[in-house]
């Protein structure tokens, strides 16, 4: 089977995506061993590794714009492609966003993302993907709406300032509450854009999950 452009593309955000993971639990292992801690640049707040992590996420979240350029400019849209590139990206922003919901002490543990935030976003992809699987199934395609959008740009905004323990804004926030930190506020935008999203996904596409039978039974009332 040859595979095109884009699809090697999505295929090289999913490798790097598992290269990340990988770098971070190790990273994690030392630091539990006592052998790593916080390694700062300079008087900032940003630490090597999530230096590392915050340029790591930014190459693999301009990989999923570009592939899906790609694909559309070129007629190159595949179902292969399709059934790639959401588990790359849910790879990539559900992993990140479970890592650094914990104060890992080698990342600084300035910023970190609110459980109750992961828990929804997550459970939110779960709905949304189980109701797109159903869909497909019954050969309907639910089309991504404006606020899904949105939560995908905060989401892919706010991680990467996560990762750098807040920078810039941790030169002028230090005194502030740290639940309204500015890279805090996109995260709670994020969740609410993904709830928002979730809930006009189900309302709109609930037909889906009703069977044949209720729905001939409904034609026939």
């Amino acid at each position: 089977m040859k595979i095109n452009t884009p699809t090697k593309i999505t295929i090289t955000r999913i490798v790097l995506v598992v290269a990340l993971l990988v770098y971070l639990g190790v990273c994690a292992i030392f630091s539990y061993a006592g052998n790593l801690g916080p390694t700062y640049l300079g008087n900032s707040s940003i630490t090597v590794v999530g230096l590392i992590s915050a340029i790591a996420f930014i190459v693999a979240s301009a990989t999923d714009a570009l592939d899906g350029y790609l694909a559309r400019k070129n007629n190159q849209v595949t179902d292969l492609g399709k059934f790639l590139d959401p588990i790359a990206d849910k790879m990539l922003v559900n992993s990140m966003l479970i890592f650094f919901a914990f104060p890992w002490s080698f990342t600084g543990g300035y910023v970190r993302i609110p459980v109750f935030c992961v828990i929804l976003m997550v459970l939110r992809d779960l709905v949304v993907d189980t109701l797109r699987f159903v869909a497909a199934s019954k050969n309907e395609v639910i089309a991504a709406n404006i606020f899904g959008k949105l939560k995908t740009i905060f989401q892919m905004v706010a991680l990467p300032f996560i990762m750098l323990n807040d920078f810039p804004f941790s030169y002028f926030d230090s005194s502030w509450p740290m639940w309204v930190r500015p890279s805090l506020i996109l995260v709670y935008l994020a969740t609410a854009m993904s709830l928002l999203s979730g809930i006009i996904y189900v309302i709109q596409n609930a037909h889906v999950l009703k069977d044949k039978k209720d729905e001939v039974k409904t034609d026939a009332e």
